[in-house]
């Protein structure tokens, strides 16, 4: 059956594109003939589109499932790492018969049959938590997890992967390691900026100063990186939240004369598919994204089917991916 990586893949766009395509955006700008083309391509490819699904999947009474997205369905279009997470859940739902509803923030939650799971994507505020407790104690956190929680989770290990950055950093010669990321809650670092920190200071290579969160976007990430060079003391290398960030810290690099990696070496995370596209080619830590949206559905039948009592907090392996940004 096909996907929407199918038929991006055929129609040579985006991923973002043929899901605002197929879901009538109104904002997106593109050619009528990309449209046409899009559509035309799902439909010779028997793509139905997730509303289709629900009304085949319900007719047999199969699992429902929610997914509660803790950010604005916008921020799909700016980092492709959310529409992967989106994409492996609807993808494994179709696999195993599953109706899905999304809602994201701010969105009027929709009118609930029997919901048999929760899946909860992003970092909750306590009102996404209220409605998911509220609907059903079969509940999955999906990048994002809690020591003690009652819940299953889905999450990468972004202490491991800011340590194992660090440590990369200094076998190449670093002395002076920055970080440029972004952040979940207004003036808190997230888990990957405190984990760099900790261990930064430990080693000797990290200090305060060097350490710029804004937005996870390109402009923010564009704006941090043009302030911290304009003091004209800047570290040796940066480890960046993500590669939404990274495409704007390189281009304000290159704004400053500045030579990657020979003046500043960079690293960030995700692996999104324009990564190998920039100038240089990004290196990153590669995230199998699509991987924990698949995962958090699998354990959410998987409990509904077995009836399973303890929870599971389940790790994605994540890989360092060298390119042109290290030496």
């Amino acid at each position: 059956m096909a996907t929407l990586k199918d038929i991006a893949a055929e129609a040579g766009v985006s991923l973002a594109t043929v899901s605002r395509v197929l879901n009538d955006d109104p904002t997106l700008n593109v050619k009528e003939a990309t449209k046409h083309r899009i559509l035309e391509i799902a439909e010779k490819l028997e793509y139905r589109t997730s509303s289709s699904r629900k009304t085949q999947v319900h007719a047999v009474g199969h699992h429902h499932i929610l997914a509660l997205y803790s950010y604005q369905q916008e921020l799909e279009i700016n980092d492709p790492y959310y529409l992967a997470i989106r994409h492996g859940i609807e993808t494994q739902c179709e696999k195993l018969g599953i109706e899905l509803t999304n809602c994201y923030l701010n969105n009027t939650q929709p009118d609930l049959k029997k919901t048999t799971g929760v899946l909860i994507v992003g970092k909750p505020s306590q009102a996404i938590r209220d409605t998911a407790t509220s609907l059903t104690d079969n509940i999955c956190y999906i990048d994002f997890h809690e020591p003690g929680s009652d819940y299953d989770a889905v999450d990468i290990d972004l202490v491991r992967i800011a340590k194992e950055v660090i440590d990369f950093f200094i076998a190449q010669g670093a002395t002076r390691i920055g970080f440029i990321g972004g952040e979940d809650e207004p003036g808190k670092a997230d888990i990957r900026e405190a984990a760099f920190v900790e261990y930064g200071h430990l080693k000797g290579v990290v200090s305060d100063a060097d350490i710029w969160r804004g937005g996870f976007s390109s402009s923010s990430g564009y704006e941090l990186a043009r302030t911290m060079l304009a003091k004209g003391d800047y570290p040796d290398a940066l480890f960046v939240a993500s590669d939404s960030i990274a495409i704007g810290v390189l281009r304000a690099i290159h704004e400053r004369g500045l030579a990657i990696p020979q003046d500043i070496s960079l690293i960030s995370v995700n692996d999104i598919p324009t990564a190998r596209f920039t100038f240089p080619p990004l290196s990153t830590v590669r995230i199998h994204s699509e991987m924990m949206g698949s995962q958090g559905v699998n354990l959410l039948f998987e409990k509904a089917r077995d009836g399973r009592a303890l929870p599971l907090n389940v790790f994605v392996p994540s890989k360092l991916k060298l390119r042109g940004t290290t030496r």
